[in-house]
């Protein structure tokens, strides 16, 4: 299974890699091994990497970029990030590394939903010191039940996050079904390729029904409605789920319909049908 892993995420030593039950669990466990610190996180982003640092006394702030970051002991960045699909340039990450390393801090990278997007968008070819990525499984191969994630980090980091995981983290059929997934180059291409022409048609469907595309990937979107709760309450009716936002009471984040008949029922609920 690592050595499948290193191969599609393009990473020169599978020891640097370790497997886990979801990148959920992944965020859950960093701020365990990691002193109290002053913690910047990169927003608005998934709130799970706010509340989990919180959780364990860290000092946390979300900043809205990363010109702010000087008193920081570790940052958080969601890239491409979820939910507004923001993608932050390799480059400027490794300068964040590398000034985070001069004061013996960390930089976490939440690389999610960066499947589906180019290579060179992905630091895991090249990890800088005092880095550690977090990649997901299921999003992009749709498995997301399966539970499969991965961290990969420098070889003593790596071991680290090994023993806090513990025996038997994952189970045997997610590294069974992963591993074939992630040796299998045509499930991920033709995912891809179905996801953008998705992407194209969700947008077209939201804009119809009134809303502004504010951004996402190929495997969600963010859009803003002026009645955005009373949307989600009517597709909550019909049996879709969509994430609302606390902060921002104009914005759902609506994932892609997985067949037919769910673009369907989508477009009958949007039409208030």
């Amino acid at each position: 299974m690592l050595a499948a892993a290193a191969t599609r995420y393009r990473v020169p030593n599978s020891g640097t890699i370790v497997a886990a039950p979801g990148t959920q669990a992944l965020i859950q466990l960093l701020p365990r091994l990691v002193p109290i610190s002053r913690v910047e996180i990169l927003g608005p982003t998934y709130e799970e990497h706010e509340a989990c640092w919180m959780r364990h006394g860290h000092r946390v702030s979300v900043v809205r970029d990363l010109d702010r970051i000087d008193r920081a002991d570790v940052v958080v960045v969601v890239n491409p990030d979820n939910p507004t699909g923001r993608v932050v340039a390799v480059g400027r990450l490794r300068a964040v590394a590398s000034a985070l390393a001069k004061r013996n801090g960390l930089l976490v990278v939440d690389e999610a939903f960066i499947d589906v997007l180019p290579e060179a968008t992905s630091m895991t070819s090249d990890l800088p010191p005092a880095t550690i990525v977090l990649r997901s499984f299921g999003k992009a191969y749709g498995l997301a039940g399966l539970r499969l994630g991965f961290a990969i980090a420098d070889a003593s980091f790596a071991r680290r996050i090994r023993a806090e995981l513990g025996p038997w983290a994952v189970s045997g059929p997610a590294l069974r079904i992963g591993e074939a997934a992630l040796r299998d180059p045509h499930w991920l291409a033709e995912t891809t390729v179905r996801l953008q022409s998705d992407q194209q048609r969700l947008d077209a469907m939201l804009e119809a029904a009134g809303f502004t595309v504010l951004g996402g990937t190929p495997l969600f979107r963010l859009a803003r409605h002026l009645e955005a709760m009373k949307i989600a309450e009517r597709l909550g009716r019909h049996g879709i789920h969509v994430r609302t936002f606390p902060r921002e009471l104009q914005w759902l984040r609506f994932g892609q319909p997985g067949s037919e008949t769910a673009w369907d029922r989508l477009s009958t609920a949007l039409s208030g049908g």
